[in-house]
């Protein structure tokens, strides 16, 4: 199974970039979005435009228009598709998705989830940790069935300092918070969730997923890895091959963020 998971910074934008073509080119078995920015109707003709019109989607757009949003594309249609993650707060934020589709040995559970970036101190941080608190209760769940399964998206959270460029700096602003990386640490540590991405590359620094569209931090490579796939230990397992898609070049970009391919062999399991 080839997962790509990716924050499309807007489907309709990602799409006059050429970012819909460099998807279809992978080869993928399902693909993440988040960020979509965009309704069922307005998804779906992006999609059939783009070469991906004979994709099922199961789509979460944002209750706010142009805001949010997040889809999972699966080649084979889904035992199941559900937005609801358990904390009313969250049910039409447009925040989560996930799918059960088949596998060799049962169902693969398959989430796409946009954390918001938050503001250190403000409410707008509060429900930062609210929205990863009902993530962490999900997980939990999913860990007490022995589901194969899979997190995916754009969490806004580095969970180290390897995992962006200027550590020192970002000290105390969301995004680099220790309060953040603690449900990282949880969902490690107590639920034994893998970051496959850093387990399958190794110690950083990086590789990043995410770089400001100001300046040159793109070509300096100053960006911030907070776009993940975090795989239940039995998924974990199965996890051959992890690479972000990084342009060659600034032109050549179609988010401020860069697709994360994982391969799993279910044959494996």
């Amino acid at each position: 199974m080839r997962l790509i998971s990716a924050n499309v910074n807007g489907v309709r934008a990602t799409a006059r970039r050429g970012g819909l073509e460099w998807l279809q080119a992978q080869h993928a078995d399902v693909i993440t979005l988040q960020e979509v920015r965009a309704d069922d109707d307005q998804l779906a003709k992006v999609l059939a435009d783009g070469g991906l019109g004979d994709w099922h989607v199961a789509s979460a757009p944002g209750r706010v228009k142009g805001h949010a949003g997040v889809a999972v594309l699966t080649r084979q249609a889904p035992l199941r598709a559900s937005s609801d993650i358990g904390h009313v707060e969250f049910t039409d934020a447009g925040r989560w998705v996930e799918v059960d589709i088949r596998g060799p040995e049962g169902p693969v559970t398959v989430i796409s989830t946009y954390v918001h970036t938050g503001q250190a101190g403000t409410p707008r941080q509060d429900e930062k940790l609210r929205f990863l608190d009902a993530i962490g209760s999900r997980l939990a769940s999913l860990t007490e069935n022995g589901a194969y399964a899979v997190l995916t998206g754009d969490l806004n959270i580095c969970h180290s300092a390897h995992d962006l460029k200027n550590a020192k700096g970002n000290v105390g602003k969301s995004g680099f918070l220790p309060e953040e990386q603690a449900h990282l640490d949880r969902w490690v540590c107590d639920h034994a969730w893998v970051d496959v991405h850093r387990t399958l590359h190794g110690a950083g620094p990086g590789p990043y997923t995410w770089w400001s569209w100001r300046g040159k931090a793109f070509d300096n490579d100053a960006g911030w890895r907070i776009d993940y796939q975090f795989a239940s230990a039995p998924l974990a397992r199965l996890a051959t091959r992890a690479e972000v898609g990084r342009a060659a070049a600034y032109d050549e970009r179609w988010s401020d963020h860069a697709p994360l391919m994982v391969d799993y062999d279910l044959t494996l399991g």
